[in-house]
């Protein structure tokens, strides 16, 4: 028999659950809230161009708040009907970011990461397509018990309920809403996001509008009529923004920010200006100078306590001031938008900042390298990189460009795709197997081959759907003792994430460890390949994951810090000779094959 409780058990209890039934508060719709709820929420929308630069305003957002003691959670609210961006050429939407729990999702949440303390999850991205899929699931289930489904309120309660959901456990909430104010397909979420305010109140929510100020050099003025006409269009949709962000290439004056802020009903001060920096890393500075973070934080009615950003002031320093210049060459075949690389080159820039010095990345397109000019194609590089890609395309030139630096003993890294083509650059050229190949070339191609060093994994083979089916998030690797990448990292067992659908072929393992090749990281649950590497090699390292995405700049990966600092030796190494030689080849060429090469590498 259960003991009776005392009178002071009981008032003890009913207090805690005051406590917790103030805490959990449930929000009426209808009413704006009297007191300040748990979370607060900042919505940033942008104008007048797209690439306005919203997610690094978020972003640089985020780090300031978190400098100054507040959780903060980020999101992005991307518009298109893609279920993700998995299945989009990187040449239209930039690289596909990869988080720890596998979700495929924009890059801008690869800005989240760097420049905050946050691991965010599939939760922190939201897609129209994901939106519109749960509502006609639910809807098929019968969950809206045989109502009309519609925009409002069904899909803006689904866009809402996702938001709530990304802002749990922190104490703000940011979230950027994709594409551009007026841009059709982007209407449920401005509508959602003004529903908000309404719900939650003002002094809960923030509108931060990103725009653009326009210079005319042939009248040398600032014009602001751009962004007059945005903030028209956003208040012709029901929301008022609280800040402005103005990007622009000059400096924008007291009197120019007035008028914005007369013409646009924002307040002067609040008109944040955003001149262009050298770097994105002096994006937080530049927004910090201009009291950002202290003014967001008045206007939701928190404490501005003292803010330490110390360690970002240091890594700037460190970038503007390198003792040293290192080239490496990406060769890629995605070269014409260097967004498809966002992560690798960040991650590059990481790791040579750790070292001092000032990463120079060359981009060169595979599809332009051949045995007769690889050398003048990879003349001026230090150390060179394959990056993940998929498909036929582009592959020969970078077996090429492999053989070359593993032949010439030039620092290389393959990450992903890049280390499965370095396998079959060592299978055909090394092993003898001259007709090694992938699973994922074309049937011409693989009919003519006997040995396919790369292919699929077994849950892979039967699966014909290509949207997030891959394996993807973060996996296990367990390091050989005594290897390179065990040293590299200082750990025995790692996890990365992963992004693929084919892996080495363990059939092949004897014959590559016999011909001088260490399998020197394995998923061991799975006996996966991880890691190959050549340890008679100056450096060379090819890796089954992406460690670009775990790469940060007060915490660079360890990897790329090796890497730069391999390749750093081997420009010092062949600096004597080098000079001269690249003198004498690029004299040499002629202005056809020269106007080529400038042709297929970009700056």
């Amino acid at each position: 028999m259960a003991k009776k409780k005392t009178k002071k058990q009981i008032k003890k209890r009913s207090q805690v659950l005051s406590r917790k039934t103030k805490v959990n508060k449930k929000v009426d719709p209808l009413k704006s809230t009297k007191e300040p709820l748990v979370q607060k929420f900042i919505f940033v929308t942008g104008g007048v161009i797209s690439s306005i630069g919203k997610g690094l305003s978020a972003a640089s957002l985020g780090s300031l708040l978190e400098a100054r003691g507040y959780k903060v959670s980020l999101m992005k609210c991307d518009p298109y009907i893609n279920v993700d961006p998995g299945t989009m050429s990187p040449l239209q939407h930039g690289e596909v970011y990869v988080t720890d729990d596998g979700a495929e999702t924009d890059l801008d949440l690869g800005h989240y990461e760097r420049f905050t303390s946050n691991t965010l999850t599939r939760s922190n991205s939201v897609t129209t397509g994901q939106i519109y899929e749960n509502v006609i699931a639910k809807e098929r289930r019968g969950e809206y018990l045989g109502g009309t489904v519609q925009v409002i309120p069904h899909i803006t309660n689904e866009i809402k309920a996702r938001i709530f959901e990304a802002a749990q456990g922190s104490e703000i909430g940011i979230i950027e809403i994709g594409g551009t104010v007026g841009d059709i397909e982007g209407l449920p979420f401005i509508e959602a996001i003004r529903q908000m305010r309404v719900d939650l109140g003002t002094e809960n929510t923030l509108f931060i509008h990103v725009t653009f100020i326009p210079y005319i050099a042939s009248a040398g003025e600032l014009k602001s009529k751009p962004t007059q006409h945005s903030v028209k269009e956003l208040r012709e949709v029901g929301i008022q923004p609280d800040f402005l962000i103005c990007r622009s290439e000059k400096f924008i004056p007291p009197e120019i920010k007035s008028k914005i802020g007369l013409f646009c009903s924002v307040r002067p001060e609040n008109v944040i200006a955003a001149t262009d920096s050298k770097s994105i890393y002096e994006v937080p500075l530049a927004l910090e100078r201009e009291k950002l973070d202290e003014l967001v934080l008045s206007r939701l009615g928190l404490d501005v306590h003292s803010s330490d950003m110390s360690g970002w002031t240091n890594f700037v320093d460190k970038m503007n001031s390198p003792k040293e210049t290192v080239r490496i060459g990406i060769i890629g075949k995605y070269v014409d938008l260097k967004e498809s690389y966002k992560s690798l080159h960040e991650a590059l820039v990481h790791g040579g900042i750790e070292n001092r010095s000032q990463v120079d990345v060359i981009y060169i397109d595979s599809e332009k390298i051949t045995d007769k000019n690889v050398s003048k194609m990879l003349v001026d590089v230090d150390g060179v990189l394959v990056p993940g890609g998929f498909g036929e395309r582009g592959i020969e030139g970078k077996i090429t460009a492999i053989k070359y630096a593993r032949e010439k003993d030039i620092p290389f890294f393959g990450i992903c795709y890049g280390m499965q083509l370095a396998a079959i650059e060592f299978a055909r050229n090394v092993c003898g197997f001259h007709d090694a190949v992938s699973r994922e070339f074309s049937e011409s191609v693989k009919k003519k081959s006997k040995n396919i060093v790369i292919d699929f994994m077994d849950e892979q083979k039967n699966e014909k759907n290509k949207g997030g089916t891959m394996r993807l998030g973060a996996f296990p690797c367990h390091l050989k003792e005594g290897s390179r990448v065990n040293e590299i990292y200082g750990e025995s067992d790692i996890y990365e994430r992963h992004r693929h659908r084919y892996e080495f072929n363990n059939r092949y393992k004897p014959i590559f460890e016999k011909n001088g090749i260490t399998l020197s990281g394995v998923c061991v649950e799975r006996d996966l390949v991880e890691i190959i590497e050549i340890s008679q090699h100056s450096w060379f390292v090819g890796v089954q994951f992406h460690p670009e995405f775990k790469s940060k700049p007060l915490s660079p990966h360890p990897l790329f810090v090796s890497f730069v600092e391999a390749s750093l030796s081997n420009q010092k190494k062949t600096k004597g000779f080098a000079n001269s030689s690249r003198k004498k080849t690029v004299k040499a060429m002629s202005k056809k094959s020269r106007a080529e090469k400038e042709k297929g590498i970009i700056i």
